[in-house]
């Protein structure tokens, strides 16, 4: 499960992007029709799979897709649906590249320490900084990978935790948010609160320990980033400038160029 949920991931990253989008429940369509497509688009794709390759097949191919495609149209068959492969993977990293930096971008519009980070280039349209950092952070992973025998098993094992970890926590914000501050206006409010986020959260913690027991020793790598954030965080949260001070910072990044 940790490997085939690992496919599914990206359909959170919508949320990112919400300060740029109209309307207050656009990213609550726009989250549940990709998941509702994209589910429906990866059952049909696993049934020819099994119709074509059966289970033994599947287990035994490295490049299951180009297998499939081999059996029925050749080697040029073959060919094709791997460069469609390689296609799609550039083209899911590129929209990971906007929504990361725009992720990147938020934290140094909130911290002082990362205001680096939230300085937007007016001339590119774009949060510069933000993506130079991920650039390079992005880098050391696939780095880390290839001094690794598993490659890119090996940034997974290394994600994995994190990501269900960070999971978790948002789900429980979301309850804890609405009890610290009920009255505040949502744009959008969670349905059959709090059993959702509830379950949601179950979830999170089922997977958390599924990745940490599949991982091992890998699973230490991230929680070493993660406890070396702890202190980076109480730094940049005590040397915050009062509130008037750091709006005034805010206009002063907005007009740069």
């Amino acid at each position: 499960m940790v490997f085939v949920l690992l496919t599914y991931g990206g359909w959170n990253e919508a949320a990112y992007i919400s300060a740029e989008t109209n309307g207050r429940r656009d990213v609550g369509r726009a989250l549940l029709l990709g998941i509702a497509i994209i589910t429906a688009l990866y059952l049909l794709v696993n049934w020819a799979y099994l119709r074509a390759l059966g289970l033994p097949g599947i287990a035994g191919s490295e490049a299951v897709a180009a297998d499939l495609m081999q059996r029925g149209l050749g080697e040029r068959g073959a060919q094709f649906v791997s460069v469609l492969v390689a296609i799609s993977a550039l083209t899911s990293a590129n929209a990971t590249v906007f929504t990361g930096a725009r992720t990147n971008y938020a934290v140094g519009r909130d911290f002082r320490l990362f205001e680096f980070l939230g300085r937007w280039r007016r001339r590119r349209n774009t949060p510069t900084n933000s993506l130079i950092v991920q650039g390079a952070i992005a880098l050391g992973l696939v780095l880390i990978g290839t001094l690794t025998r598993k490659g890119f098993a090996t940034m997974v094992e290394y994600t994995a935790p994190v990501f269900w970890f960070f999971f978790f926590m948002v789900g429980l914000s979301v309850i804890v948010l609405r009890i610290k501050d009920p009255d505040i206006e949502r744009p959008f409010r969670a349905p059959l609160h709090p059993l959702l986020p509830i379950v949601f959260c179950l979830s999170c913690l089922y997977m958390l320990q599924a990745s940490v027991a599949y991982t091992g020793v890998g699973a230490l790598a991230g929680v070493a980033v993660l406890l070396a954030g702890v202190p980076l965080y109480l730094v940049a949260r005590y040397s915050q400038p009062r509130a008037t001070e750091l709006e005034g910072n805010k206009r002063e990044v907005e007009t740069l160029d």
